[in-house]
């Protein structure tokens, strides 16, 4: 609808400056465009939602992943949720549980990005999602796409891009009906860092990565092709430590843009869920909600 829209609205305003041309009068292109409202960048889909905290943020990222659940079976007879690690994986893991009722039995998982370690590292992301949520849920182990830890690193990566393959026959990049997100301090999202060439990668699904500047060096990691063409990514982000670079990724900086600020849906939702200390320098218009909100 929005690109529909877009396109109608530069039509409108190209048949503007015509007229005005042919009145031989001068186009000031900025009123051009705020005469009729034109913004059809893709941050005009973005939701940026602040919580008052951590606390109020949570439940409505449970519920977030839910409705979407519920969607997506009835669409398509399954859900498919790409997770993250970090502090994601215990918030995530917490308000699901609490939930009254909670049936996985559709859930097809897999991982934006993970560590090569065994799963029983406190590094492994599937090992912390076992650990704190997959053991207590009804999720099918053939539900859950782990990768081959023990592989090198190259081959990990090929693995695991022949079982999202699988999971996801016809499509040339998967599509996931949600992927949550982090945001580490220097702006990076899934393990895709700064300034590293895999931010230019356009034809791998998963790719490898040997030199993360976080350890562990060794990991795998979603593409932006395939980020990009989820039916809706959320990212979360809290605490004030997240405020300087929140604002660098989100209102823009001098430079090429960070990882997360690459985070454009070629056609899905993007959602930001952050509370008020990683939102306290933002000076974007924002949606503020409580804990009983639904997204």
């Amino acid at each position: 609808m929005m690109e529909t829209s877009c396109v109608w609205k530069e039509k409108t305003v190209d048949m503007f400056r015509l007229l005005v041309r042919d009145a031989k009068s001068p186009v000031d292109e900025k009123l051009v465009k705020k005469l009729f409202r034109l913004d059809c960048s893709p941050m005009a889909g973005r939701r940026v939602v602040v919580f008052p905290s951590s606390a109020e943020l949570g439940p409505v990222l449970a519920q977030l992943v839910t409705s979407r659940a519920e969607k997506a079976i009835v669409a398509h007879g399954r859900f498919t949720l790409g997770l993250s690690g970090g502090s994601l994986a215990s918030m995530l893991s917490k308000e699901l549980l609490a939930l009254p009722v909670l049936d996985c039995s559709k859930w097809v998982v897999g991982f934006c990005d993970e560590r090569l370690v065994a799963f029983d590292d406190p590094e492994s992301t599937y090992g912390l999602y076992k650990s704190q949520l997959f053991s207590k849920v009804n999720i099918p182990d053939s539900g859950i796409l782990t990768i081959e830890p023990g592989l090198p690193v190259n081959e990990c990566a090929e693995d695991y891009t022949h079982k999202l393959k699988e999971a996801f026959p016809g499509d040339d990049f998967p599509v996931f009906d949600l992927l949550l997100l982090g945001m580490g301090p220097d702006g990076h999202t899934c393990s895709l860092f700064p300034d590293h060439p895999l931010l230019e990668e356009t034809e791998k699904i998963v790719a490898p990565i040997s030199d993360s500047p976080k350890p562990p060096p060794q990991r795998v990691t979603m593409t932006f092709p395939v980020v990009n063409s989820a039916h809706c990514v959320a990212f979360v982000s809290t605490g004030g430590s997240k405020a300087p670079i929140l604002k660098e990724v989100l209102e823009g900086r001098q430079g090429p843009a960070l990882p997360a600020a690459r985070v454009v849906p070629t056609s899905g939702e993007l959602l930001w869920l952050v509370d008020n200390p990683a939102a306290a320098s933002l000076t974007i218009q924002v949606e503020r909600l409580g804990s009983g909100a639904k997204l």
